[in-house]
């Protein structure tokens, strides 16, 4: 039971820290906080080259890594052959979804008056549609075992846990100055908005974790990272990691520009290492073995993720020639680092955000796990790593 409390204590922590560092630095509430969908409140500082140049070093490295792992002490692993099996076919939801998400991505990005009351309601349709898609394509290259076949209790506690883990995220925006914003706010009343943005975060960590199972479903991409450097952290080395990520937490309300990315990274050492602490599985726990693969594959999952995202956002905006209709449809406000768009809103560097949040969600969906006793484990092949408790 303490295990449970210092679990959750952390995890408040995460929302006091940075709302006692705004207020010291704007002597109450952040400007622009609680409007919902998030406005722009505050102009951000704008293209910093110093700040660019150090944020394009820390992407070298991470490209590097992933690119070139055995200069980092990784090994090659034998890669098992891949069983083919003709009689697997795709299954009835794979097609069932596919003309939903042709015919979404045709209303959100065609504009036509005729269809212009559909357009604000193709969101999630859209998702889900490709959310099973994904989940097709997992069962027919896993040889009829997918989350929607074998696990779909698992694909609905994601669904819930997702939607509350990103308003988690949606309140932490506010305190670094609304990186990201949501123009089109009066399409929905102030209760259609929460309805319809609470069914649009149900589809962040199913889609995550879909793109991180069709991976593990490639051998020479599940192997690649599986056999690296053994990395153990001790008790005292966990516990500078946990009160680092306190401290970063705290500092990102009181410096919302200079800090900004904190938002992305101070969950990792925070949750991760009070989960270390009190002897509970975590992305990081099979690096004692060597294995990189479930850490650093969530992160490249999100990538990819990451990059429909920003396609169907971009589509809706380009093709339209103006703000679309959809109320889903979101602007990027980050400072310093605003250079080299793809597709328009998010800057280049900001795809290498995604790699940590990948592990964030993770870490979130262990902890609602771990505080509410359900079963977290969404792999499709049982592990011996991956035990609740170390």
């Amino acid at each position: 039971m303490k295990k449970i409390v210092f679990l959750i204590i952390t995890f408040l922590l995460i929302f006091i820290l940075p709302l006692l560092g705004s207020l010291a630095k704007w002597g109450g509430l952040p400007p622009g906080y609680g409007t919902f969908p998030v406005q722009e409140a505050v102009q951000d500082p704008g293209f910093n080259a110093v700040y660019f140049a150090l944020a394009c070093v820390v992407a070298l490295f991470i490209m590097v890594f992933y690119l070139f792992p055995r200069l980092f002490g990784f090994r090659k692993a034998p890669v098992a052959a891949e069983v083919q099996r003709s009689d697997v076919r795709f299954p009835f939801w794979f097609w069932a979804a596919l003309p939903v998400l042709v015919i979404c991505w045709f209303i959100m990005w065609a504009r036509l008056s005729v269809l212009s009351l559909l357009e604000p309601y193709t969101f999630v349709p859209l998702w889900w549609s490709f959310i099973c898609i994904l989940d097709g394509i997992v069962y027919k290259r896993n040889h009829g075992v997918s989350l929607l076949s074998k696990k779909p209790q698992i694909m609905q506690l994601l669904a819930v846990v997702s939607c509350f883990s990103w308003f988690a995220f949606e309140y932490l925006n506010f305190f670094v100055m609304e990186n990201w914003y949501y123009p089109n706010k009066e399409i929905f009343s102030d209760f259609g908005n929460i309805f319809w943005f609470s069914l649009s975060y149900t589809t962040v960590l199913p889609a995550i974790i879909e793109w991180y199972l069709l991976m593990l479903t490639i051998p020479a991409l599940r192997d690649r990272y599986s056999n690296g450097p053994k990395i153990h952290l001790n008790k005292p080395t966990l516990i500078v990691m946990y009160i680092l990520g306190l401290g970063l937490a705290l500092a990102m309300g009181y410096f919302p520009f200079e800090l900004f990315w904190v938002l992305w990274v101070a969950l990792v050492p925070m949750l991760s290492a009070a989960m270390g602490l009190i002897r509970m599985w975590t992305p990081f726990t099979p690096i004692r073995q060597g294995n990189w693969s479930p850490m650093l594959l969530i992160g490249l999952a999100t990538v990819c993720n990451g990059f429909f995202w920003e396609l169907w956002n971009f589509g809706s905006e380009w093709f339209n020639e103006g703000i679309p209709l959809n109320p889903n449809y979101w602007k990027y406000s980050v400072p310093y680092l605003d250079k080299f768009h793809i597709f328009s809103q998010m800057p280049l560097l900001g795809y290498f955000g995604y790699l940590f949040f990948g592990v964030n969600c993770w870490v979130i969906w262990l902890t609602g796990a771990y505080v509410f006793k359900f079963n977290p484990d969404f792999d499709l092949v049982q592990r011996r790593d991956k035990a609740r408790e170390i």
